[in-house]
């Protein structure tokens, strides 16, 4: 839709679709959330990057925190949707498939400061935020869900595992995020494609196959 200009040639708000709106505010978020942090989000900027009104935000988020909390179920969702699409797409048995993950782990988008910057408000918000609490339970299972899912198929594929399946995806789930919050903070510690490897020794320990170095 076509931006209507004020008589000054300054942008009035743009008129969008309830979905498009809605879309419109989380990507503003996300991104002032990129630019200022938690410390410098506010409504009125956010109404200025998505060029929508105040009022309109206010008509679909109660709450800053609501509408934070939805830019984080967003931001997840892309994040983990890239990471299914690259399972996906890897032709071949379950393990190529796990590498194929632990890749798209550690390749951009994910790896990216203004990532991290996104991430640390969010984590910062979780004690005292309900609505941030909310989605991180839902998100989390999702995510942990689809590591057991790959791991499940790798037991079937293999043989009954050393681990108890549900443990085994936590483990795996907490390493890569480690390795990857390692990253973020000092991308000179060690290559992306090492953290791979860290993680598919791992999964090799895991069937009994070999010995983390």
């Amino acid at each position: 839709m076509k931006r209507a200009k004020k008589r000054n040639g300054e942008p009035r708000f743009e008129r969008k679709l309830p979905d498009a709106r809605r879309r419109a505010l989380i990507e503003a978020t996300i991104e002032c959330l990129k630019r200022y942090g938690h410390d410098g989000l506010s409504i009125r900027r956010i109404s200025a990057q998505a060029k929508v009104s105040i009022g309109l935000i206010n008509h679909h988020f109660p709450t800053k925190d609501a509408l934070v909390a939805e830019a984080y179920r967003y931001f997840n969702s892309e994040l983990v949707g890239g990471l299914r699409q690259a399972v996906a797409a890897a032709a071949g048995s379950p393990r190529e498939q796990l590498r194929a993950f632990f890749r798209a782990s550690f390749s951009p988008p994910n790896l990216d400061s203004d990532v991290l910057a996104v991430w640390v408000v969010f984590w910062g918000m979780y004690r005292h935020s309900k609505d941030i609490q909310r989605v991180q339970s839902e998100t989390y299972h999702g995510y942990v869900d689809l590591v057991r899912g790959m791991l499940a198929d790798l037991e079937r594929e293999s043989g009954e595992l050393r681990f108890n399946l549900r443990l085994a995806a936590i483990g795996l789930t907490a390493l890569i995020d480690g390795l990857w919050l390692e990253w973020c903070l000092d991308p000179d510690n060690f290559e992306p494609g090492e953290a791979v490897e860290l993680c598919d020794a791992w999964v090799e320990r895991l069937e009994g196959r070999a010995e983390l170095a």
